[in-house]
């Protein structure tokens, strides 16, 4: 069977490993990329090609980065001049047309960070860990209209332990999401595979989260705290305030424990932790950043900021 003809569609770190999948699988030839411009990054704010840019230039790839590829004639143009049969869609942030879905034989396919129906939307992987799921997955869809509605290809699926955040399920989703490339993909292009529609009444939907969901309501119980601790170390972070000013929080737990103080205090302090009483349990805090200093273990925090039990947090 000759090479499938792949147009790749993507941006972030997450589908570069999926781009390094089918440039290192003899069944696909990449015949073009399509990612988002480059935007400004850092503190110098320069301008900063995308993680999958880089990686497709690296490889002497053609490359297009369109502002809107449903408002550009020209870049559509180029994509047809490719002659890819099918397109594969991961984390590339921008609205597809139906005329885009439909201009592939085998159509355009998508990479999502979840089990779909559960999770369609901008944030699955925050959102399964913030919502205390015990398993995820990535899934491979035939990509429709409607957003991430499209019937089943293949999915992958694992374990979310207590302690996992958002950056370590990220790393191995997108590992997973690059399998299903490599086995379900082929399958399904050589005929083999029939997509499943997903069952509509299982829908969740994973809104893209607004940076006032960072601050921390120590009211909420604990479990839900580290839920959103740890989804959202993949963006966009959380913050509780002491004295007025951020503190980031980074590596925490959580723990049934009652204490005697109301939710927002101190109830515990050592050098491995402070523990503060939530509505319900307590949250051990092992690592945080103070406002404009780095990520530090709460053993170095504590040398310039003594803390005590009773003392308020969150003011």
């Amino acid at each position: 069977m000759s090479k499938v003809r792949v147009c790749f569609l993507g941006t972030p770190e997450f589908a570069v490993t999926s781009l390094k999948a089918l440039l290192e699988d003899d069944h696909y030839e990449i015949v073009g990329v399509v990612t988002q411009p480059d935007r400004p990054a850092g503190r110098k704010l320069q301008l900063t090609p995308s993680p999958v840019k880089v990686l497709a230039l690296e490889h002497g790839l053609k490359v297009i980065s369109p502002e809107s590829l449903k408002n550009d004639p020209a870049a559509n143009a180029e994509i047809k001049s490719w002659g890819a049969e099918v397109a594969v869609v991961v984390a590339f942030g921008q609205i597809l047309t139906q005329e885009f879905l439909d201009s592939f034989r085998f159509g355009c396919v998508n990479v999502h960070g979840s089990i779909l129906p559960r999770w369609r939307g901008a944030a699955p992987i925050q959102r399964a860990i913030e919502a205390g799921d015990t398993e995820t997955g990535v899934t491979l869809q035939k990509m429709v209209k409607k957003l991430d509605a499209g019937d089943i290809i293949g999915i992958r699926r694992v374990r979310i332990h207590e302690d996992m955040d958002a950056m370590q399920l990220h790393d191995e989703l997108a590992r997973l999401g690059a399998d299903l490339l490599r086995v379900e993909l082929m399958d399904y292009v050589r005929g083999n595979l029939a997509p499943v529609p997903q069952d509509e009444s299982q829908v969740t939907i994973a809104k893209k989260i607004d940076k006032a969901e960072s601050l921390i309501d120590w009211n909420q119980s604990a479990k839900s705290l580290s839920g959103k601790v740890r989804g959202f170390t993949y963006g966009p972070g959380t913050y509780t305030l002491l004295g007025g000013k951020k503190l980031k929080l980074h590596k925490v737990r959580a723990l049934s424990d009652r204490s005697s103080v109301g939710p927002g205090r101190v109830a515990g302090v050592n050098d491995e932790s402070i523990t503060i009483a939530t509505g319900d349990g307590v949250l051990k805090i092992f690592e945080l950043q103070p406002e404009s200093r780095n990520r530090m273990k709460v053993a170095d925090f504590l040398k310039g900021n003594p803390l005590k039990v009773g003392d308020q947090i969150g003011v």
